[in-house]
């Protein structure tokens, strides 16, 4: 099975089954993000986490063993070479399948603003080694109907 294949399976039994990303992520211990990351194909899962991400949606073994299968991730897409700034491609990529779902999950059909947006970048010091921590905040702008 195909990771393509892999993401329109689960996606069909989310639908048909009105699970919410929330709900699957504690069935497996995970973050909401971290699943439908995987889900989506930017990440994998260990066999226990797939097994029991299967089991909530009722899959097969084929989905549980794609789910564990490692992405690859990014591939045909130009990205600058500036290692700082690919790696926020290198985020999107990986997680933003995941994001947008969530998202569109907790407020509807729409986008968050990059206009009326803000960002904080602050150092957090660890003893293992500092951690940049970057906070959006932008408006949802739910799309119109007309």
């Amino acid at each position: 099975m195909t990771k393509t294949e892999m993401t329109e399976i689960i996606l069909e039994a989310k639908k048909t089954q009105s699970k919410t990303w929330d709900e699957l992520g504690k069935a497996t211990g995970l973050d909401k993000v971290c699943v439908a990351t995987a889900c989506f194909a930017g990440a994998s899962l260990l066999p226990n986490e797939a097994d029991a991400f299967v089991k909530e949606l009722g899959l097969g073994e084929d989905v549980a063993e794609a789910l564990t299968e490692y992405p690859m991730k990014g591939t045909g897409q130009v990205v600058p070479s500036d290692p700082l700034i690919y790696r926020f491609f290198e985020i999107a990529y990986v997680y933003g399948p995941a994001a947008k779902s969530v998202i569109h999950e907790m407020f509807g059909d729409g986008i968050m603003s990059a206009i009326d947006f803000s960002m904080e970048i602050d150092k957090i010091e660890d003893p293992k080694g500092d951690r940049v921590q970057i906070t959006y905040t932008g408006k949802f702008l739910p799309y119109k109907k007309w």
